[in-house]
């Protein structure tokens, strides 16, 4: 009677167990999908509330979706792209050598993106069965996708082959196998499974993935030792009793209580055990490692969406309004009948918000770059004292000369030794950000700037203390955070995304060091930064100024003009008509590198890096071996210390970044 009562008990336990794990292993099973197919359906949200992508639709301007939606196929991980318009027809695709179809997406895929927005299904095509996650397309201005109809759908698939199942197994832990829809599915003693229901877009089942896993959980010794139980009852009473209680009820004790409570300290007891039941502990503790795992990626992810939704939505505000002032004030300039005065007050508003514009542009591409890890120090030998003194001239001279702010320069009293090793573009950046930011938030006081050489710590430490408006203590852990802004009524005047911080700090830590801050609201701020202090050792070479007559040469010369957009080639003509320059265009590298060859009047180039044919870096290694003393100048839209190193590299004497400033253009010519 006992054995037969501790016979059932066991094999309930074991059922149990095993019914337990199998609704385990399909939670997970599901969770872990869900999980993986998550930066797909983020990466096909950004894409498909864009404008560009709106456009294309129109357009159907094969360029740009190569240059840019083809080349995210490798992004999302997936084997095909697929592009149709609001009409449902196909306009284009990417796909991989794995699938071969050009158009294999239902048109009732499209029916339920109607209202679903985005939908994820499978469909069989000759290359086997295909998961297609679909998304419709609208303006960014609509980020929800309810007050616009589609313009048009966008369809990211995988093929579901070998290199797809084992990626599974590799998430999952598990040997999956592909089944037909009438497939059965044996049973199995000791192993796990979960089947994952594949179907089309009216909800028909076109097949099922099996997944399974060895369900290690064996009670054949316990049995066993039931049956010495048994045997020697009679004779050794009292220690069976006691055995029995240690290696047999004690712990199914602990197993229940981890199973029906999720008791830590049944878990840790039942792992301190011998045999099967360690091994079920030890199980218990990576299923409840998971579970925490889990929940910790789901807030995780749950609390980026939030930080993203709100950053998304600043940004939108931010760059919608200075678009907003050129498009007033051209309209205002184009339509009405003012005055010169008034004329140039619009034009300067329209400046300066087109700078604005452009500020936002570039700390969206830098931060964009830090997160993905594409910034690299570019170290080189600078003269401290000079490189602080001209940014310090750079910054007093933006302070508007009605601001009652005083901006005071504090040197060190331990004058650098040497010239010192660091990125140059990248201190003055960070210097330049604390030092706007302290201006911005001050309304009247005092700026100061100081820089302190400590030769005992090998560091150079700088302060920028303000007397502005303060950071309340609660916000000052979210200062440096990026897709974080403390909003306030300053802070709205002020504008900007909030990254400038977020990208002092990644800049201060790839140089090697550390910032803080201190704050009170009232009293200002003050940032320190220290970086590590790394001497040249070589004199300090003294740079003396040039003269403004040294500059001035001679107007009469021949000026190449590369550079395929026409109007940016009539920009350059509008800012040179005055000027007595000769002005030849090539529209293309490949002209350029023609008239190089050919034109030896040629007195300098300005060369654009993006061009069709041939670009910019291929034309400038043709004619730097033919022309090695010619002056070429690079005019780009990118700016990051990355881009101006590779520039650099290349071999141009200089760049100029677009937009264009017509000083700077002419301050270059001068100069070569």
């Amino acid at each position: 009677m006992l054995y037969a009562v501790l016979l059932y008990y066991i094999g309930k336990t074991e059922k149990d167990a095993y019914q337990n794990s199998v609704e385990l292993f399909e939670s997970k099973i599901n969770q872990l999908l869900l999980l993986e197919s998550k930066p797909i359906l983020t990466a096909l949200k950004n894409d498909t509330n864009w404008d560009e992508f709106v456009d294309f639709i129109s357009t159907k301007k094969q360029t740009w979706y190569d240059e840019t939606i083809s080349n995210e196929l490798r992004i999302y991980g997936a084997d095909y792209l697929g592009v149709y318009d609001q009409n449902k027809q196909f306009i284009t695709r990417t796909p991989t050598p794995v699938i071969k179809t050009v158009d294999f997406i239902p048109k009732q895929a499209m029916t339920v993106l109607d209202k679903k927005r985005v939908v994820k299904f499978y469909i069989k095509i000759p290359e086997g069965v295909v998961e297609v996650t679909g998304a419709t397309i609208h303006p960014s201005d609509d980020p929800f996708k309810i007050k616009t109809k589609p313009s048009g759908y966008f369809f990211v698939a995988r093929l579901i082959n070998g290199k797809f199942i084992k990626n599974l197994e590799k998430i999952t832990s598990s040997k999956i196998t592909s089944l037909n829809v009438n497939d059965s599915i044996p049973e199995q003693r000791h192993v796990v499974s979960a089947v994952y229901s594949l179907k089309n877009p009216k909800g028909e089942l076109i097949g099922k993935l099996l997944f399974e896993r060895n369900f290690d959980v064996y009670f054949e010794n316990t049995i066993r030792v039931l049956y010495i139980i048994i045997a020697v009852f009679i004779l050794y009473l009292v220690v069976s009793i006691y055995y029995t209680q240690k290696l047999v009820y004690r712990p199914l004790y602990l197993v229940r209580r981890a199973l029906q409570r999720g008791s830590l300290s049944a878990i840790a007891e039942l792992k301190k055990t011998t045999g099967e039941f360690s091994y079920i502990g030890n199980l218990f503790e990576e299923n409840n490692n998971q579970k925490i795992a889990l929940i910790k990626a789901k807030l995780k992810a749950e609390e980026g969406d939030l930080l993203k939704a709100s950053f998304l939505a600043n940004l939108s505000h931010e760059i919608r309004t200075p678009m907003n002032a050129i498009n007033g004030f051209t309209e205002l300039i184009l339509n009405t009948d003012i005055d010169e005065k008034e004329r140039i007050e619009y034009l300067n508003v329209i400046q300066k918000n087109g700078q604005n514009l452009v500020s936002i542009i570039d700390d969206l591409i830098e931060m964009s770059k830090i997160d993905a890890n594409q910034i690299t120090p570019n170290f080189t030998e600078i003269n401290l004292e000079s490189c602080i003194e001209e940014l310090y001239k750079t910054v007093k001279v933006t302070i508007p000369k009605k601001k009652p702010l005083k901006f005071k320069l504090y040197k060190s009293t331990v004058p650098a030794a040497y010239n010192i090793i660091t990125d140059e573009i990248k201190l003055k950046q960070v210097i330049i950000n604390l030092l706007t930011n302290a201006i911005k938030y001050t309304d009247e006081g005092m700026v100061r700037f100081k820089y302190e050489i400590d030769e005992e710590n090998n560091l150079i430490h700088f302060t920028i203390q303000d007397t502005g408006s303060g950071i309340d203590e609660n916000h000052h852990k979210h200062v440096f955070d990026r897709f974080k802004r403390i909003e306030n009524d300053q802070s709205i005047t002020v504008g900007g995304l909030g990254l400038g911080l977020s990208i002092s700090k990644a800049y201060i830590e790839i140089l090697g060091g550390t910032i803080n801050l201190e704050s009170k609201v009232g009293e200002g701020s003050v940032f320190y930064f220290s970086i590590p202090l790394k001497y040249a050792k070589v004199e300090h070479i003294v740079v003396k100024p040039i003269r403004e007559k040294e500059l001035a040469k001679s107007e009469d010369r021949v000026i190449l003009i590369a550079e395929d957009d026409n109007v940016n080639f009539l920009l350059f003509q509008k800012m040179m008509k005055d000027k007595a320059y000769q002005i030849i265009r090539a529209v293309n590298g490949q002209e350029a590198v023609d008239i190089c060859i050919n034109n030896s009047d040629i007195d300098l180039v300005l060369m654009d890096i993006k061009m069709p044919v041939m670009n910019g870096f291929e034309a400038i290694e043709q004619i730097r071996p033919i022309r090695p003393k010619l002056p070429i100048i690079a005019q780009t839209a990118y700016s990051s210390s990355e881009d101006k190193a590779k520039i650099e590299k290349a071999g141009f004497d200089d760049y100029i970044t677009k937009p264009l400033n017509r000083d700077r253009l002419f301050e270059l010519i001068n100069k070569y």
